[in-house]
């Protein structure tokens, strides 16, 4: 049996517990979790199973069966749509840090008290007005129609011409999944009054709205460290948060709080504190 400080909470007794006969683990202190090889690297690392038996059988030299052809093809074809949130992220950040029309998104992030260090560290962007800036670039980068609507980037017009971009003169954040790889986007207003405030990407392969947590990636480690995880409402909440130094804080991406992102909380933390606004919304979802 092998004793040692816990990786995943603070303490200054070794709790964690491994052993090595049966191949399990266990945090006989705050976490008071357990499990085997394959959970530990979950959590220490973020992964799903299927990334975390990948990565062991690498460590291992065990050669992993091919998947069949048509899950193959899935994952090929959300590899994808990865590539082209990761491209679309990449204009839209130096369209915000650069673009002479991106004053306006800048001038909003001051008056809300966001610098452009804030910017840099959540990779925030901006969309131009014109509504072809981003198709015309991903398309030249090699992606098609087809990958930029299914990504949740691009709307085919009605006469079916063509596409355009999706999101047009907002502030772009992006939205990542438990590994950290961008899945979508907020795009907030920037005209007085604008409607709607927010605009969310559409549900596809590799967003679901209501199986998602802004900002989990990177609150992850804190979550578990503390056994706290605090839920707030809006992406500026979060960012907010984590630039003062609470790092265990995620929204809800709205008022709703699902099952699915009760489940993701319940494997970083043990106790959840909302914070959601305190109008009539908020007060109800809590």
């Amino acid at each position: 049996v092998y004793k040692g400080l816990c990786p995943f909470h603070d303490e200054r007794t070794p709790s964690f517990t491994v052993f090595p006969d049966s191949g399990n683990w266990r945090c006989f202190g705050a976490c008071a979790t357990g499990g085997d090889a394959f959970d530990f690297v979950m959590r220490i690392e973020n992964l799903d199973f299927r990334r975390a038996l990948e990565q062991l059988a690498r460590r291992v030299g065990v050669v992993l069966e091919a998947p069949s052809a048509a899950a193959a093809a899935r994952q090929e074809a959300q590899d994808r749509l990865r590539e082209a949130c990761s491209a679309a992220l990449d204009l839209y950040h130096r369209l915000l840090l650069r673009s002479a029309e991106a004053e306006g998104a800048r001038d909003y992030l001051k008056g809300r008290g966001f610098d452009s260090a804030a910017a840099q560290a959540f990779q925030l962007g901006f969309a131009p007005a014109d509504g072809r800036t981003l198709c015309k670039q991903l398309r030249a980068a090699g992606f098609s129609e087809q990958e930029l609507e299914d990504a949740g980037l691009a709307r085919r017009r009605d006469d079916g011409s063509g596409i355009y971009d999706l999101f047009r003169g907002r502030l772009m954040i992006p939205i990542h999944d438990a590994a950290g790889r961008v899945i979508g986007f907020g795009a907030r207003t920037l005209e007085p009054g604008g409607i709607p405030k927010y605009l969310n990407s559409p549900q596809s392969p590799l967003f679901d709205k209501s199986q998602t947590l802004f900002g989990l990636h990177r609150a992850a480690r804190e979550m578990r460290s503390s056994g706290v995880a605090v839920v707030v409402e809006g992406y500026t909440d979060v960012i907010r948060a984590h630039r003062a130094g609470f790092g265990n804080v995620v929204a809800s991406l709205g008022t709703a709080i699902t099952e699915a992102q009760v489940k993701l909380l319940a494997g970083y933390a043990q106790q959840v504190v909302l914070g959601l606004d305190a109008d009539a919304a908020g007060q109800a979802a809590t």
